[in-house]
């Protein structure tokens, strides 16, 4: 760490200047959550914008403070609003580096409900007395390690108290130094139980590598940067996590993020073969209330939604039809779309997604206005009239609108019949955030949560490069653009349009909310060092008291007439559907029906909705 901080501090003062200047623009003109967070969190980030930029513009080349000094008060301003998806973007040498010590912390509960922090990775080669997955943190720099994690855990804020703890454990091993300031410390003294129930000390350096690179250029026009809803820290962390710890994933990949492989490939020897190893793992697990399938899903950061979600559906097919468990724990977010078209495949219900506000700004409606007609292939139209009306109404937001398509989240229907359950933490955020709001507004399932939120973060976020790009295309660009190229590859970031949720909590933001599990399910010791054998247990006893439905669907034909046979389980009614029109209401007495349909072509959509006491539990479609 030394080594490398000697050779940063090349900013100048005007240089400085700028990226202040610069950060009052997004903020004050950009930022969808400001008034939220002055309200909620009581900050002012722009006052201390001002205030920075009146003692800069005393100062000379001669007389500024050290470079740190400036990115450590520019990170404290964005980590205020406690908002992970607004953050300043640290410049060259800090960009694409990352700090780590050599092992991983987790916290878990014992049996009396007292927490207990324990190693649970190491990196290859890595070795101290004693040292390994199950030995004890008890001390860090000699503070007890529970208040270290909050301690840190308030310099990295998130949107609530356990985003805060989950960020501030994170982060005393591992930071992205893109978006966090590099540890004032040369090194860490770790005070620990050794695996023999020793007492031992342990003084490590804090150490610096190259990261592997993002999925995709987030400064460029396109539809994939325009959606995404991605916590840069926690996908920055799981890069490095992978670099670290997961070094056969990083070789199927070829050292790329979220990869999409020509042919599918299993990391573990349970595992099923994904073509995106990166994204998922996908495997049965044996729990003490049966055998389920498992989907891991690391990251919703990939270039192709619809890729994304037809892996899924293929995964999920292969797994026990009886019940499936969706884990996203530590999953920052990604392409909105990957998450909202992949929530239809487990529910009969029609997707309705998330919408989205502007604030009401004059440079929010200038970029509408640029882009109000797709001139690029970012389409900001549905928002435009509304931004257009607010100097006259008032109104402190735009329109609400949907970012994904209604039509993309809806083209198959459901694909798994099965009881699913999704597991969360605090960790969650961004689409992921989204995608369990969804989960749970559209009654897909429960919610078993380790923490008692997820992250809180609802919001699409864009970099200050797509900004200034959206005043630049098509040309000719706006003269009059207030925003200048940032120096030495330093970026912002800004949440521009918040999400809102629907069904019964319907316009209430996620931002600062969350989603709050239906079941919350704590840690333990055997959890973290015996591959989540008690909380699979628990979403295994959740998944059994669940019903099991079935609607199964085999056509054949007869010249023009189209005979039906459906197989069922929990159902007492089917209605079936040639291209959305309705052609049968049966009343289901056993588990089997056959139904003969006239005049019918080849190629039609068959749409089978299968009922319970009324209410519609499971839809097939297949084309005839």
């Amino acid at each position: 760490m030394p080594n490398f901080l000697a050779s940063a501090g090349t900013l100048t003062l005007v240089q400085r200047i700028q990226l202040v200047e610069q950060a009052l623009v997004l903020l004050e003109q950009n930022y969808v959550h400001l008034p939220l967070k002055v309200a909620m969190h009581a900050v002012n980030p722009l006052q201390r914008l001002r205030v920075m930029r009146a003692r800069m513009e005393r100062q000379t080349a001669a007389t500024m403070g050290p470079e740190w000094i400036f990115h450590r008060e520019m990170s404290s301003i964005f980590h205020s609003v406690r908002d992970l998806h607004t953050n300043y973007l640290l410049p060259v040498p800090f960009a694409g580096k990352i700090a780590f010590l050599p092992f991983m912390i987790e916290k878990c509960y014992d049996a009396a409900d007292v927490e207990h922090y324990l190693i649970t990775r190491t990196v290859t080669g890595f070795s101290a007395p004693q040292f390994g997955p199950g030995a004890e943190v008890t001390h860090w720099n000699g503070t007890p390690i529970a208040r270290a994690v909050a301690l840190n855990g308030a310099l990295f804020a998130g949107s609530n108290d356990a985003a805060n703890l989950a960020r501030g454990l994170e982060s005393l091993t591992l930071r992205p130094l893109v978006i966090q300031a590099p540890p004032d410390e040369d090194w860490v003294t770790l005070s620990y139980v050794g695996l023999d129930g020793s007492t031992q000390e342990l003084r490590e350096q804090w150490k610096v590598a190259t990261n592997l690179p993002p999925m995709t250029d987030l400064d460029a026009i396109s539809e994939t940067s325009a959606s995404m809803g991605l916590d840069l820290d926690s996908d920055e962390k799981a890069r490095a996590k992978k670099a670290l710890y997961v070094r056969d994933v990083v070789e199927l990949e070829g050292g790329q993020s979220s990869a999409e492989l020509r042919t599918p490939a299993a990391v573990a020897g349970a595992d099923l073969p994904t073509t995106m190893p990166g994204v998922f793992r996908a495997r049965e697990v044996v729990t003490s209330s049966g055998t389920f399938g498992h989907v891991r899903i690391f990251t919703f950061s990939v270039q192709d939604p619809v890729a994304f979600r037809n892996e899924f559906v293929r995964l999920a097919a292969a797994l026990p039809q009886n019940g499936m468990i969706v884990d996203v724990r530590d999953n920052g977010g990604g392409h909105i779309f990957a998450s909202e078209f992949t929530l239809q495949t487990m529910t009969p219900r029609r997707i309705a997604p998330e919408p989205v506000q502007f604030i009401s700004t004059p440079l929010n409606q200038r970029i509408c206005r640029r882009h109000k007609d797709n001139p690029v292939g970012i389409d900001l139209g549905p928002w435009f009239d509304s931004l257009d009306l607010a100097t006259e109404t008032g109104a402190a937001y735009s329109a609400a609108k949907p970012i994904t398509p209604e039509d993309g989240a809806n083209d198959i229907g459901q694909t798994y019949h099965g009881p699913v359950v999704l597991i969360t933490d605090a960790r969650v955020y961004s689409a992921t955030d989204i995608f369990a709001a969804g989960f749970a507004d559209h009654g897909i399932g429960p919610i078993l949560g380790v923490d008692a939120n997820t992250g809180a973060g609802g919001a699409n976020v864009w970099t200050h490069g797509l900004l200034a790009a959206l005043l630049n295309e098509p040309p000719p660009p706006d003269e009059t653009s207030p925003y200048i190229a940032l120096p030495n590859g330093a970026n912002l970031r800004v949440a521009i349009r918040r999400t809102l949720r629907v069904g019964a909590l319907s316009g209430t933001p996620v931002e600062d909310l969350g989603v709050k599990p239906t079941v919350m399910h704590k840690m333990t010791q055997a959890d973290l060092l015996e591959g989540n054998v008690d909380l699979l247990n628990k979403a295994g006893s959740l998944l059994a008291a669940l019903p099991h439905r079935r609607l199964d669907v085999k056509t054949t034909f007869s010249g023009t007439t189209l005979t039906v046979a459906l197989e069922v389980d929990e159902l007492d009614r089917v209605d079936l559907y040639l291209d959305d029109r309705p052609i049968s209401s049966e009343d289901l007495t056993g588990p089997e029906l056959s139904i003969d349909i006239l005049e019918v072509t080849h190629g039609q959509l068959l749409r089978a909705d299968g009922y319970q006491a009324g209410a519609l539990v499971a839809s097939r479609r297949t084309k005839v």
